[in-house]
């Protein structure tokens, strides 16, 4: 057993002679080495936080500084016009040298006050800078030009920006200078609701609604905004916190299926066949991603190469697991963590990182996981389907820790696993384009990452890694820590490090050498009665067998197209899906679509109601064979306008949906109810969309690899009546959409949908009578 052969610091025996005391030089050495690495760590964090705390200065800047002040002092020139003096005066007589006041200062005192002038004035312009680009960025008007046509003054703006921003920025080194995120007037949120609610209600229906609304802008709307703008004086952010506390953490239903989502592989490639060396290099290629991380080395997300977008989100990334309470979860984060915790067959099991105080490299991670596969030792009782715990609901799961993981080894294992920088499967499934019918394939690879068996991810963790038996990857992410995008980034980064920086030898193993010296993995041991984790494991059952899912390709366009146009292909996309939905089930609804709120500090996510009298204007002309192609088009011109003015208030703080759920939280706090609110909050999400963006196409040669990018992924549905569709514009060429809904519904088909969406999208390009490549 692996377990049973740790190693220990030191051994001792008594004896009627004394103690026999033998030292384990090489367990000493680790010791050392492990404390090395924490202080080095700890370093690296006080320098950047000097860093940031300065930028966009740089200790540089305050040396030129020093050295341009005492050069104009040795000069016989003072540039402070007197103020060096002054400060010189006030200082110890003593540091003068031997001089007092009356006997003039000393060259060391004067040097000293030249030295504090110098850092005082090189602090005040730290302070101005910061001050104007904070109120440079919180100027939004560009938003609303042409892209590509910015007007002169957009481009004096930007100019200033650039000149503002300081140069090689860390990652975190803009956060001081983002703006707070706007409380919109509740004037304004009530018209917008009002008007996103129109084309889906009755008139009796709207004019209630309306005065509803009326009624809350003038009574108790007022009360509850003075709250929220006094919150968001004093909080960084006025939602952030609120989000994730009552939209997540207080959330009771299971995180699989209905928060946690999905990423998938390179859509045709798979770089080897061996299990364990694909979970080598990928492990190896995030555990760099994490150096880079815990650096600060990773570039922030800049809009148009120019404006910082909040990285906050990036802190938790690593190292942090949801932990389940029985009224409210809460987020556990560590600054570090030497291991991954690992499931296969499921068995648990404990991998060390580091070797020697360095972090293993490739080849000897798939040395690691290679013993993991070998290994013939069966699951304890109740070992396999334990995981699912954390796939059903979350009360019974809290009460399950509370009772069984307190102490012993079920504590000492549960540590393991929640202490672990993530969490690794190694599947014992196939996956990918396999098989006689390849759509299939995709839409069971995409169940398997959203849910797999349910008791074969640890859905707590940040993010779990899944590295099925034929090499295809994936990862199924924990929300409540951060958006999409967040894992997005370290996606994208770790694909395209495993294949263009690592890369494999021509037997498909990784590269690069084997130290046969390095511990094995440790087997982790658990206690616990079966008939604990039946109820969790039968309801995730329950809701995995009730997800119905079709991924697919359309590779009859993509961007290039959408862009001779001369519309932008997420509006284009929104209302092929807006006509598709009206096609599908006859109506119209309520739809979600995310937008980013990261230009404000702490910034995440607002809600953009792609639904609009203008987008249904436009779905019925295309129903309407009355209609000519001339007036559909010059109503889909309207539609995307619009949509396109609706994403630009979503990501200008302008929204109306956080705006509401905040109010509705202070009036939960105020004891006072709402019945505006309360119909506000209610309404189904009869269609929720997202769009996975592409952050770093320099990593990926779209031209000549075209098929090494992910297909990106998706996430179950909102509304048990309801569709979930995600889709990524990948290259010029290509889009690829991930529907989701339920089988128990008989409103809904994913397959039929699917079938509608491409129906839509051809629909939409004959408008404008471009051919197809």
């Amino acid at each position: 057993m692996a377990e049973a052969h740790q190693a220990v610091a030191f051994q001792f025996t008594v004896s009627p002679e004394g103690v026999d005391l033998r030292l384990s030089h090489a367990a000493l050495k680790q010791v050392y080495l492990a404390g090395l690495r924490s202080w080095k760590k700890k370093i690296t964090r006080l320098r950047n936080s000097l860093v940031t705390g300065m930028f966009p200065a740089s200790p540089a800047s305050w040396l030129v500084m020093a050295a341009a002040i005492l050069a104009s002092q040795a000069s016989r020139l003072d540039p402070s016009m007197g103020l060096i003096g002054k400060i010189t005066e006030h200082l110890p007589a003593r540091w003068g040298g031997h001089g007092g006041r009356g006997q003039g200062w000393g060259p060391a005192r004067a040097g000293l006050g030249a030295l504090a002038f110098a850092t005082l004035l090189w602090l005040g312009l730290v302070v101005t800078m910061r001050g104007a680009l904070r109120a440079l960025l919180c100027y939004h008007g560009w938003m609303g030009e042409e892209h590509g046509r910015p007007s002169h003054a957009t481009k004096c703006w930007l100019a200033l920006v650039k000149i503002f921003a300081g140069r090689r920025p860390m990652l975190y080194s803009y956060q001081a200078s983002l703006p707070r995120l706007p409380v919109p007037p509740i004037r304004d949120t009530v018209q917008r609701y009002l008007e996103s609610m129109r084309p889906l209600l009755s008139d009796s229906h709207f004019q209630h609604t309306a005065a509803l609304g009326r009624d809350f802008e003038h009574s108790l709307g007022p009360r509850l905004q003075w709250y929220l703008t006094l919150k968001s004086w004093w909080a960084t952010n006025y939602v952030s916190d609120w989000w994730e506390e009552y939209v997540y953490l207080r959330g009771r239903g299971p995180l699989m299926v209905n928060s946690n989502y999905y990423a998938m592989d390179f859509l045709y490639v798979t770089p080897t066949p061996l299990q364990a060396a694909r979970a080598g290099n990928v492990v190896h290629a995030l555990l760099l991603y994490r150096r880079l991380l815990n650096r600060e080395q990773i570039k922030p997300l800049m809009i148009q190469g120019t404006l910082p977008m909040c990285s906050a989100q990036y802190e938790r990334m690593f190292n942090t697991t949801r932990v389940p309470g029985v009224e409210a979860d809460s987020l556990q984060h560590r600054q570090d963590s030497r291991h991954i915790a690992v499931f296969h067959a499921g068995r648990f099991f404990r991998v060390g990182l580091y070797h020697g105080g360095q972090l293993l490299g490739p080849r000897e991670l798939q040395a690691q996981f290679q013993r993991i596969l070998d290994d013939p030792v069966p699951p304890a009782p109740g070992e396999e389907t334990l995981a699912a715990l954390t796939a059903g609901p979350r009360e019974p799961w809290a009460r399950a820790r509370q009772t069984y993981f307190g102490s012993g080894r079920n504590q000492e294992s549960l540590r393991a696993v929640e202490r672990a920088a993530f969490f690794l499967t190694l599947d014992t499934t196939e996956q990918g384009l396999l098989g006689p019918e390849p759509g299939r394939a995709l839409d069971r690879y995409a169940k398997a990452l959203l849910h797999g068996q349910c008791h074969d991810r640890w859905f707590d963790k940040s993010f779990t890694l899944i590295v099925f038996r034929n090499g295809k990857i994936g990862l199924n992410a924990e929300h409540s820590w951060a958006d999409a995008p967040i894992m997005g980034h370290l996606w994208e980064y770790t694909l395209a490090t495993d294949v263009f920086q690592l890369g494999y030898g021509v037997d498909g193993h990784c590269k690069g050498e084997l130290d046969p010296s390095i511990p094995p993995p440790q087997k982790l041991q658990w206690e616990i009665p079966e008939e604990v984790i039946q109820g969790s494991l039968r309801a995730a059952q329950a809701l995995a067998d009730d997800v119905d899912f079709h991924t697919f390709a359309f590779k009859d366009f993509g961007k290039g197209l959408i862009k001779k146009c001369r519309t932008s292909p997420d509006s284009f996309i929104q209302l092929a899906l807006q006509l598709a939905h009206f096609r599908d089930k006859g109506k119209f609804c309520l739809t979600y679509e995310a937008a980013m709120t990261r230009l404000f500090r702490e910034g995440r996510t607002e809600t953009v109601r792609s639904c609009s009298i203008e987008s249904c204007n436009f779905v019925r002309a295309m129903t309407d064979s009355a209609q000519s192609a001339a007036q559909r088009l010059a109503l889909f011109r309207v539609a995307a306008a619009k949509h396109q003015t609706l994403y630009r208030r979503a990501m200008m703080g302008a929204g109306i949906d956080r705006h509401l759920f905040c109010l509705y939280v202070v009036s939960k706090y105020l004891g006072v109810d709402s019945p505006f609110l309360r119909e506000v909050l209610s309404e189904p999400w009869g269609l929720s969309t997202s769009q996975t963006p592409i952050q770093q196409l320099e990593l990926f040669d779209l031209k000549n690899h075209p098929d090494y990018i992910s297909c990106g992924g998706g996430f179950g549905p909102v509304d048990n009546n309801g569709y979930g569709v995600s889709y990524i514009i990948i290259g010029e060429d290509l889009i690829t959409f991930h529907v989701s809904c339920k089988f128990s519904s008989t409103e809904t088909d994913a397959h039929r949908f699917g079938a509608n969406i491409r129906t839509a999208l051809l629909d939409l390009r004959a408008l404008f009578n471009l051919p197809l490549k």
